[in-house]
């Protein structure tokens, strides 16, 4: 096991001028579950694949504990990678495509097969070990990739994500069993993935990247209640955040004809600003008699929990906005309701700069 260190990595792809990944400066502890999020072109891939060696670093280093690893091939590495597509060899069966690598270590064969059984048993695959990866599902053939990096006993395990692939109740049950497994060995991760809500479940800490540059880096929950900016704050949590734009006026901030109440001391710190941006979580708004109307345009009913779509006003433009209501609030399509924000469960982001307001 060990650290894994980003200093400053940069990787700027041949005929073009601005890098996928710039300047990272990344820690990740012993025996951590890192969760690199973003959406797509983000650079969450390509800062895995310089960890692992399939991608040039143009700049800064990268170090696997004590270790400066910027420039040595993949082999000398210490890591193992699950990737998206499995990458499992066809002619092989099971046990044959786990033990490969240490075969080309050239590790016994009765140690392999040792390992092998080890891991097998730990991913549930002992009775599968002597079928081909086409007679498997693909819950079964992303374990036995799983299996294949576990039987090296890397120091650090990178994964692609390894869940795109699976249908959504696979992917579920398949998420559990890797943030387990993970605590089990105890071994570092690198987890990458585009689905915020996998990010959430799953990492210790996540990292959140747009445009090859670090954003912030946190626990899930502090991602939550505290994003950095406007980015962070739209693009974790499920539904996303309401941000609104409103007016700054005496007492807070006015979105169409409501008022939110925010504090004097948050309002100052907008500066020459004569607007902010304002982030409401879908459970901050409650259906009131006084608060922001808003035409109802879907109830999507989730049995224990329902959430409202629908628009608001302000300054001409429509604002999409998303609530979580009571499962059994009798609420019609296109009738008006008025939801009104909790004061203490606000966001407050500069429209100039998109940073966080804070008093």
């Amino acid at each position: 096991m060990a650290t894994v260190s980003f200093k400053a990595a940069t990787r700027v792809y041949p005929g073009s001028d601005k890098p996928a990944v710039d300047k990272i400066n990344l820690e990740i502890e012993d025996g951590e579950f890192m969760v690199l999020v973003g959406p797509s072109g983000c650079g969450k891939s390509t800062s895995l694949r310089m960890l692992a060696g399939l991608e040039e670093v143009n700049e800064g280093s990268i170090y696997i504990g004590e270790r400066d690893v910027t420039h040595k091939p993949p082999k000398d590495r210490d890591i193992a990678m699950v990737f998206q597509n499995y990458a499992l060899y066809p002619h092989m069966s099971v046990a044959d495509n786990m033990g490969f690598a240490l075969k080309m270590q050239g590790v016994s064969k009765e140690d392999r097969a040792k390992r092998v059984q080890e891991a097998a048993k730990l991913l549930g695959l002992e009775e599968y070990l002597d079928r081909k990866p086409k007679a498997l599902s693909g819950g079964q053939r992303q374990r036995v990739a799983m299996g294949r990096a576990i039987v090296r006993n890397p120091q650090v395990f990178l994964m692609d994500e390894p869940l795109s692939n699976l249908d959504a109740k696979l992917r579920v049950q398949t998420r559990t069993q890797i943030a387990e497994l993970q605590q089990r060995l105890g071994v570092t991760t690198v987890y990458v993935t585009h689905d915020q809500v996998e990010a959430m479940t799953m990492g210790d800490r996540v990292a959140v990247l747009k445009d090859g540059l670090l954003q912030q880096v946190d626990t899930p929950l502090n991602l939550y209640d505290n994003p950095k900016n406007l980015f962070v704050a739209g693009f974790i949590g499920s539904p996303a955040m309401n941000l609104l734009t409103g007016d700054l006026v005496e007492g807070g901030v006015k979105v169409g004809d409501y008022t939110i109440p925010v504090s004097r001391d948050i309002l100052a710190k907008a500066g020459s600003d004569k607007t902010v941006s304002i982030g409401v979580r879908p459970e901050a708004f409650k259906v009131s008699d006084v608060g922001l109307p808003v035409k109802v345009a879907v109830i999507e009913e989730l049995g224990a929990d329902a959430f409202l779509y629908g628009t608001a006003e302000h300054d001409g433009n429509h604002q999409q906005i998303v609530a979580k209501i009571g499962a059994r609030m009798n609420v019609e399509k296109g009738s008006l309701i008025h939801l009104e924000a909790q004061t203490d469960k606000l966001h407050l982001f500069s429209t100039s700069t998109e940073e966080r307001l804070v008093a």
